[in-house]
């Protein structure tokens, strides 16, 4: 697997991946996620690959198809009143394909994603899990990430 800079030509498999992520938040809580629908318009995420501040790495096969990806954003509180200005790499999203999970695709992006940080400069990576995809935190535990917090709500 080689581990780049999504490209345009990467949007046809990013959005199926996509797809699968918006099925697992439906299917987890479909209270508050639709169903077949495009989270970005092509424009959208034609926008946010070529976006220094918002990189998405793809992992390909040999034949250049997109079998996971991660999407990041940089994040710093400049003059925050109570924040320090520390830089963070955001995972916005890290998804791989549901038919290649457990060939250790994830592990890598997320490496990768780790690696691009330090060279970045950034202080930490953070992202968030839904409760409702119990695989997700349990991949991101076993990474050595750790809840810094909790999002909780009581639906009325």
């Amino acid at each position: 697997m080689i581990i780049r800079r999504a490209e345009q030509k990467d949007m046809n498999g990013i959005n199926k991946l996509l797809h699968q992520v918006l099925m697992v938040h439906h299917n987890g809580r479909p209270d508050l996620f639709k169903a077949d629908v495009k989270k970005y318009t092509d424009e959208e995420l034609l926008a946010i690959i070529q976006d220094d501040n918002r990189p998405i790495f793809v992992g390909v096969d040999e034949n250049d198809t997109v079998m996971g990806y991660a999407f990041c954003v940089f994040q710093q509180h400049v003059n925050d009143n109570i924040l320090t200005a520390v830089k963070t790499l955001y995972i916005d999203d890290l998804c791989v394909d549901e038919n290649l999970r457990g060939q250790h695709i994830g592990k890598q992006l997320y490496e990768y994603v780790l690696e691009f940080s330090k060279q970045n400069d950034c202080y930490n990576v953070t992202l968030n899990v839904w409760s409702c995809n119990p695989n997700a935190q349990k991949f991101y535990e076993s990474c050595g990430l750790v809840p810094y917090k909790v999002g909780m709500e009581k639906i009325l």
